[in-house]
């Protein structure tokens, strides 16, 4: 059986292009995952900041146990299991499995410890190169690739997470260090937002095609549209600070009844991450507390806040048909997790459209709900995407932390309107 750790080096840029295998693509990003963490000590690996949370080991041994549950215990003749008790310990919500421990206290797993969880993540790296090095049915190819791009989700809670874990602590410990010889950007000098439109029509949604899409971008289908316009780029921390100093976190008039209890109950007066310090505003990044960059975009707002923000600049935010329909005449890249960078960027050049992939997930006006047609699939992988879909909004374009090959027009992200400790940001809509 071939060394997994000799034979993990492989270019995210052609993952992205696809000119891999399908084993050279799981073992990138299995070593993604433990480059993400290697930064990390020990102890960091069990911070769990809040209940929505999860430590950065049990998103190591959770993304294993996916491929043991769901391809090695069906596919793999003889196979067995590294520790019967993960079955159940590492489960996040498939009741279809079984049970697992309360989502909240997963800090609490002081054991396994890390050590054991690396030699777990090996004992499946080893078994999934026999498999895959086997030709594999299209049914467990199919399972090994949704186990792909669950890992790179969780590669990004990784960073998410552990930024919020850090930041909790009093001393604002960074995940990183400078790189040495990096030099801090000098203030970008971001255009002013112009108007990007878009005519009244019936458009095509969803995904269609070849390739791999999770089950809640389909099936495809039409919708109409107003004529609607969306902005040139990201809302920048210079104009929500204008937001701020307008007085918005304290007028009613602009906030949703939820929203308004949220930000008074939880006492928000800025973005997370955002501190005075001798009258000037700071913000945690990946790499300790630093000046707030003006330029940069916002980022770390709830969909409250970026409801809000909307109708105080006489807005609105776009509803994820709109967003995708301008994506289509982008190209998938931009400031995502293979530019290692970890925080946004402000927007480099004028462009029609820029920043629609990565720095920040853009919140749109639309619930998260099932397209028309929608079925589940059969089994436990159906509990994926099709029972979250109610009280969470769509957030659409990836972020820094989001893997390029793993990001699409037609990727839908979900989350709770109250949630902040995503990479979540700002781009501004209206009718033509």
């Amino acid at each position: 059986m071939p060394s997994t750790r000799a034979s993990r080096e492989v270019s995210a840029v052609s993952i992205a292009s696809g000119e891999t295998s399908l084993l050279e693509q799981y073992l990138a990003v299995r070593q993604t995952s433990l480059r993400l963490c290697a930064p990390l000590s020990v102890e960091d690996h069990s911070l769990q900041p809040n209940p929505d949370a999860s430590p950065a080991k049990w998103h190591l041994a959770h993304t294993t146990w996916f491929f043991e549950t769901f391809v090695l215990s069906q596919y793999m003749e003889d196979y067995r299991s590294f520790q019967a008790e993960f079955r159940n310990l590492f489960n996040s919500y498939y009741n279809a499995v079984g049970d697992r421990p309360l989502r909240a206290l997963r800090h609490i797993l002081s054991r396994p410890g890390l050590e054991e969880v690396h030699a777990y993540r090996d004992y499946i790296d080893e078994a999934m190169v026999h498999i895959l090095s086997d030709q594999p049915s299209p049914e467990a190819v199919e399972l090994v690739t949704l186990g792909i791009n669950h890992e790179q989700q969780h590669q990004e809670l990784i960073i998410t997470d552990v930024k919020n874990g850090l930041w909790a602590n009093p001393l604002r410990p960074a995940y990183r260090a400078i790189p040495e010889g990096h030099d801090e950007c000098a203030a970008a000098q971001v255009s002013e937002i112009t108007w990007c439109n878009s005519a009244e029509g019936v458009y095509p949604v969803g995904f269609e095609g070849e390739g791999f899409r999770f089950d809640n971008e389909g099936p495809h289908h039409s919708v109409y549209l107003e004529p609607f316009r969306l902005a040139s780029r990201l809302t920048t921390n210079a104009e929500y600070l204008e937001f701020m100093r307008g007085g918005g976190y304290g007028k009613a008039e602009l906030w949703l009844s939820d929203g308004w209890d949220c930000i008074r109950n939880n006492q928000w007066q800025a973005p997370l991450y955002w501190e005075r310090r001798d009258g000037d505003w700071w913000c945690y990044t990946i790499e300790g507390m630093k000046p707030l960059a003006m330029d940069e975009p916002v980022c770390h707002v709830s969909y409250y806040e970026a409801d809000a923000f909307a109708r105080w600049a006489g807005a609105r935010l776009a509803t994820e048909f709109e967003w995708e329909v301008a994506a289509r005449s982008c190209t998938v890249a931009g400031n995502l997790l293979e530019t290692g960078t970890l925080q946004p960027h402000a927007a480099s050049h004028a462009e029609p459209l820029a920043q629609m992939f990565g720095d920040v997930w853009e919140w749109t006006a639309s619930a998260y709900l099932p397209y028309p047609n929608f079925k589940p699939a059969a089994g436990a992988v159906g509990e994926y995407n099709g029972k979250f879909m109610c009280n969470q909004m769509v957030l659409r374009g990836g972020s820094c932390a989001t893997p390029q090959s793993h990001i699409r027009a037609t990727y839908r992200n979900f989350f709770p309107p109250h949630a902040r400790w995503q990479f979540m940001g700002i781009r501004l809509a209206n009718g033509n």
